[in-house]
């Protein structure tokens, strides 16, 4: 992670595991790029995530997704980072996660899944489908259940939120309203 004081450029990821016998170990401590998503400094990182239900003791080794959500039984973790003074992260919504997507509300988006979304740093608002907008700080959290909304960057710093998704059924699935 970038300690210069400019916004982080990367997050350390430390991943446990199993020997044979059933013994704990890390099996990696690696920094993860946060992939830029527009000029102004938004960017994101899928961390870890998996399709099926997780099943101990394993190795540690990364497991495999078929799509940026998880389907049920399965879960992600991501890092996003909202740049202040724009909605870039709006356009990054409409063509990158296209299917969850409505394309004439730039930005507003659903997922078939449980969201747990914590305010790591900077000022964010969540906006609801009917307008209706929360202001979140750091430690905030937000438990979103598949809801229609998107994400704000209402402060002068970049945002950083840290979101778990859990894999769920939801009849509206997409962007646009029911």
């Amino acid at each position: 992670m970038d300690v210069s004081g400019g916004p982080p450029t990367s997050v350390r990821r430390v991943v446990t595991g199993h020997t044979g016998d059933g013994t704990a170990l890390v099996v990696s401590d690696t920094e993860l790029a946060l992939i830029p998503l527009g000029p102004r400094g938004s960017a994101a990182i899928r961390v870890w995530g998996r399709d099926d239900t997780a099943e101990y003791p394993d190795d540690g080794a990364e497991p495999t997704m078929a799509a940026v959500f998880p389907p049920p039984g399965g879960c992600g973790l991501s890092v996003i980072e909202l740049a202040p003074g724009a909605d870039e992260f709006h356009e990054f919504v409409r063509t990158g996660l296209a299917a969850w997507a409505d394309p004439d509300e730039p930005g507003m988006h659903r997922t078939a899944t449980l969201d747990y979304d914590v305010v790591l740093a900077g000022t964010v608002g969540l906006e609801l489908d009917n307008g209706a907008e929360v202001t979140l700080r750091p430690g905030d959290i937000v438990v979103q259940n598949g809801t229609r909304h998107r994400w704000h960057n209402r402060g002068e710093t970049v945002a950083r939120l840290l979101s778990v998704t859990v894999g769920a059924r939801n009849r509206f699935e997409g962007g646009r309203p029911a």
